[in-house]
């Protein structure tokens, strides 16, 4: 599996309806499997007297430690509907749209009319079509996050290699100063390499 990603760039949402019943599809970014069980969940509470809440998702999970690998977990639930004609349509969507790390809820509240398996499958896909292309689809590298924390008189040289890395850093001055880094993950070894040349190894990397 590759180390970039095609995954949803914002939450959204997307509505239409079908023969009196309304589809609504929630797009949302999910870097775990717990985000987005959490995100259906969500959905789910406020859309409690919705006639069903349809959820899928495709969320990486490492094989083993970090840099080790990834799996890809994948889920659907057609929640109520006749098998077959709600989550494996919604689904394959993102499958399609090989988009991972994302997660997608179609919320349907009853018309009073039966669209049939086929009829509720292509309403199911065109809801969660729509709220993608809502969401945006944006490429995504895998980030790592470590901190550094070290003595007040290594904190500058710290700095300056975080700066001059494509890294992002928050710093906190206590007793030391620990910086919290989020970096792309293949370039992760090397820096906290640049760190501990530079302070001489003096730097705590965790």
């Amino acid at each position: 599996m590759s180390e970039a990603y095609h995954t949803i760039a914002e939450r959204n949402k997307a509505a239409f309806e079908v023969q009196g019943s309304e589809f609504v599809g929630y797009a949302a970014p999910a870097a775990t499997v717990e985000e987005a069980e959490a995100f259906v969940a969500a959905v789910e509470e406020r859309n409690a007297d919705a006639t069903h809440n349809v959820p899928c998702y495709r969320v990486r999970v490492e094989s083993g430690g970090p840099g080790t690998g990834y799996m890809l977990r994948e889920y659907q639930s057609d929640d109520g509907e006749p098998t077959g004609s709600a989550g494996k349509p919604a689904l394959n969507v993102l499958q399609q749209r090989d988009v991972e790390n994302a997660v997608v809820v179609v919320t349907r509240y009853y018309g009073g009319t039966n669209l049939g398996v086929g009829g509720l499958a292509r309403a199911y896909s065109r809801a969660v079509k729509d709220a993608v292309d809502a969401a945006g689809v944006i490429e995504q590298v895998p980030q790592e996050r470590f901190t550094v924390t070290v003595e007040y008189d290594d904190s500058g040289t710290v700095r300056g290699i975080l700066e001059s890395a494509d890294c992002e850093f928050d710093a906190e001055y206590g007793e030391d100063v620990a910086f919290d880094v989020t970096v792309a993950r293949e370039d992760a070894d090397a820096l906290r390499e640049r760190i501990a040349d530079a302070t001489s190894g003096r730097a705590a990397v965790e």
